[in-house]
């Protein structure tokens, strides 16, 4: 820790050789706390709010199946495309103010949303509203990183991951509840619209989030992040629009070309360091133990998370008739025990340490295993107290996996590539959820045509119950939380 009571690496913006205007980094505050994470929530939300709008958007509109694809993937494509940039700049300029420039293009692409006049201005949007949520997504878990330590960051990263799991949950039952209020007849740009008082009033208190940047100023490695496009971009369009066109034979050769741009960007980084200069993914850090350990783990719970929202929506409207409010309250105890028990995990992990993760496997597990016998045994007419309860028991056991796998990923990465770190890391789990629906989807939509629904639905809690293994097993040669 410095003098000032930060750690080691959390230069001010303000501070000398640091640029200009901006305040010591003294730590994080509660408030500074409460408005990086509201930043966070609301880039989360985007991603899972305007679902249940899809189909009044359709008909305002007129919108074609495509078109409404596009509005989903759009966003997710350059949200994910532009995270880690998004951490560099943050690094090199500070990381408060992209914070508040990525905050203030957030809403003001997301009112452009709300007033769309036709479908293909709304795509532009919200790819425009996704390139903004990158802008300040990083600068949470590198502020996180840099300001903060020892069971401060311990509670900060738990509340962060509790955010990321609420948000995912509140992006539907706030899109049914708005929906269904039809206040002031706003219909589904409503879902949109809602971004902006939130987006200013964080923007009013942004000042109690410390300005902190790395010690040292990397350079923007733009080759670096062409070929990450092009990469991320081949592999995400395969990812988000296969089942869509319907796997042509021509969509293969996007996974060929995202291969060649991957082998190069390995070739241009290695490059680049030896050179000592700073890459956009700095080999040095994707080798630091944490961090490849972490993010081994990170991919599989992203990608049962997002199969678990996806075929749940699925199941909930289709299945059982349930409408977009009703299926998000159902969820409501799996959010509710996910957020309570994040907060208790800095305690868990201080008494277990790592085993914390191996804990929250194995109830994780358990709890999609007891739902598929559920299913098994009670289809379709599933007694609602148990599907409660189950919920929230698997819930538990999220809770008890995700803030504290985020925490020790990062656990010895460096305040100088705090950053960088947090956009490989935030861009894993998006690209990881995205696949997730996908496979998800296919797993689901393929048993279900060939037997029923039943056996689509259990299929796909027993391969999420296969993926609780593979994290435990991963979850053994994690380091121990800080």
């Amino acid at each position: 820790m410095t003098a000032q009571g930060r750690p080691a690496g959390a230069v001010a913006d303000g501070a000398p050789g640091a640029g200009r205007g901006g305040e010591p980094a003294t730590g994080l505050s509660g408030a500074g706390l409460a408005v990086i994470l509201a930043g966070f929530a609301l880039s989360i939300v985007d991603i899972f709010i305007v679902n249940v709008a899809l189909n009044d958007i359709k008909k305002d509109l007129d919108a074609s199946e495509a078109g409404l694809e596009l509005v989903v993937s759009g966003y997710g494509i350059a949200y994910a495309l532009f995270l880690v940039m998004g951490g560099r700049l943050g690094d090199a300029f500070g990381r408060r103010r992209l914070f508040t420039y990525g905050l203030v293009a957030f809403t003001v692409t997301s009112t452009l949303c709300g007033f769309a006049p036709g479908i293909a201005f709304l795509v532009v949007a919200r790819i425009l509203q996704g390139a903004a949520a990158a802008m300040l997504v990083p600068q949470v878990l590198s502020t996180i990183q840099t300001a903060t330590s020892g069971e401060a960051r311990a509670r900060a990263m738990s509340l962060y991951g509790a955010t990321a799991g609420l948000a995912a949950v509140v992006g539907q039952i706030l899109g049914g509840v708005l929906l269904s209020l039809d206040a002031g007849d706003f219909g589904w740009r409503i879902v949109f619209v809602i971004n902006a008082p939130i987006g200013l009033v964080t923007l009013l208190l942004v000042r109690k989030m410390p300005a902190t940047r790395a010690e040292r100023k990397p350079g923007m490695d733009y080759l670096g992040t062409l070929l990450f496009g092009i990469a991320l971009v081949c592999v995400l369009l395969v990812i988000i629009e296969g089942h869509v066109l319907g796997w042509p034979l021509w969509l293969w050769v996007l996974p060929v070309i995202a291969c060649a741009a991957g082998v190069a960007l390995v070739r241009v980084e290695r490059g680049l360091e030896a050179r000592g200069k700073v890459p956009l993914l700095p080999p040095s850090v994707l080798s630091i133990q944490s961090m490849r350990a972490g993010l081994l783990a990170v991919v599989p719970f992203s990608i049962g998370f997002g199969t678990f929202m996806f075929v749940y929506a699925l199941v909930a409207q289709t299945n059982f008739g349930l409408g977009a409010l009703a299926s998000g309250a159902v969820l409501a105890p799996f959010a509710s025990a996910f957020f309570v028990m994040s907060l208790f995990t800095p305690k868990i992990a201080a008494r277990i340490g790592r085993r914390i993760v191996s804990v929250g496997a194995v109830i994780q597990g358990a709890g999609l295993l007891l739902m598929a016998l559920l299913i098994a045994l009670a289809w379709p007419d599933l007694p609602l107290v148990a599907v409660l309860l189950i919920l929230a028991f698997t819930g538990v056991g999220q809770a008890l996996i995700g803030p504290t796998l985020l925490r020790m990923t990062l656990a010895d990465v460096p305040a100088s590539a705090a950053g960088a770190s947090s956009g490989v890391l935030v861009t894993s789990q998006q690209t990881a959820t995205a696949l997730g629906a996908t496979i998800g989807g296919t797993v689901f939509l393929s048993l279900g045509s060939s037997m029923d629904d039943r056996a689509g639905a259990i299929g796909v809690l027993l391969m999420l119950a296969l993926f609780s293994v593979v994290i435990f097993v991963l979850s053994l040669r994690l380091p121990e939380p800080e």
